[in-house]
């Protein structure tokens, strides 16, 4: 099995939204009668990280005195640190669609070794990719059930068919992720990275997959012959490509697999990589309320291991 990352040893980039503000007014009065007011504003910065080794294996045990956390390439001062398994909100996107008559086994083989990982307080939802996103009716009025049964029934029971709207059941995925409970969100995507039939673009999903607060990992089927190089074949490819950027945008693992072994194999190591996740936090020095974007990165003190997370946020 292919494991690809952009993070090599010592860097990735990171982050979530601001998650925490503390303000105290602070302002000088004319009237001697009263008191000045203090303000000061406390903004905290929640980094979830994956460190994996050359297997793909999550590494454990790492402590805060591992990690640096540069914002803008300033070193900031670790405030908080985790390695807890919490509770997340994950929804699955699996590639229902014509061009998956051949590999739809696997990529329902992926899902559900990776739901036999799942946190018994985990939450899911499940989307179909066809001619138009197709949300499951798995649970309650915001879609989502802690029952994994119900998710490996309806996995188990769709059916193939339809054109590719990939990136339009993306961006409905991320949007329906708001309606999640818990604060930790992420989406699992099986597909071959095809779309014939999305009205969104590719620069829009990736706008909000950036500002989102979900983390995207892709499970890539490639089933395309290297020595060709037919229309349909390049498309496929930059499918691949696709899937693979939005992974290492938001933190996310990707995987590019080729038989339904190594489908199980990748399901498997995405699960391990939820459960096995830092969360790193820091007060930014240099954040204001502008929208600028700010690129953040994590440098760890060991070689071998790829880190794996956002690649930055907009300051709001």
């Amino acid at each position: 099995m292919r494991h690809h990352s952009k993070t090599c040893f010592g860097v990735a980039a990171i982050i979530l939204p601001v998650v925490l503000t503390l303000t105290l007014r602070a302002q000088e009065q004319n009237s001697p009668d009263r008191p000045a007011q203090l303000r000061a504003e406390v903004r905290m910065i929640l980094v979830p990280v994956t460190v994996v080794d050359r297997r793909g294996v999550a590494v454990n045990g790492l402590g805060q005195a591992n990690f640096v956390v540069l914002d803008d390439k300033v070193p900031q001062n670790i405030v908080s640190f985790s390695s807890e398994d919490t509770p997340c909100s994950i929804g699955l996107v699996l590639d229902l669609s014509g061009s998956m008559r051949d590999r739809l086994k696997s990529a329902k083989e992926a899902l559900t070794e990776f739901l036999v990982t799942a946190n018994p307080e985990d939450e899911f939802s499940l989307f179909g990719v066809t001619t138009e996103p197709l949300v499951y009716a798995v649970g309650s009025v915001n879609k989502f059930t802690s029952d994994t049964a119900i998710i490996q029934n309806s996995i188990g029971r769709a059916p193939l068919g339809g054109s590719t709207a990939l990136i339009d059941t993306i961006y409905a995925a991320l949007n329906r992720m708001r309606a999640a409970r818990n604060p930790r969100r992420a989406l699992v995507i099986v597909s071959d990275g095809m779309d014939n039939h999305s009205r969104h673009s590719q620069q829009e999903l990736v706008r909000l997959a950036v500002e989102a607060d979900v983390e995207i990992y892709t499970i890539a089927i490639d089933a395309v012959r290297r020595e060709n190089k037919t229309i349909q074949e390049l498309e496929a490819r930059r499918g691949l490509s696709y899937l693979e950027d939005l992974a290492g945008r938001t933190g996310g693992l990707h995987f590019v697999i080729q038989n339904r072994k190594e489908a199980t194999v990748a399901g498997e190591r995405i699960g391990l990589a939820i459960r096995n996740q830092y969360v790193i936090g820091y007060q930014p020095h240099n954040l204001d309320s502008s929208g600028k974007w700010h690129r953040v990165q994590v440098r760890l003190d060991r070689a071998q291991v790829q880190i794996y997370a956002r690649s930055g946020y907009y300051a709001r």
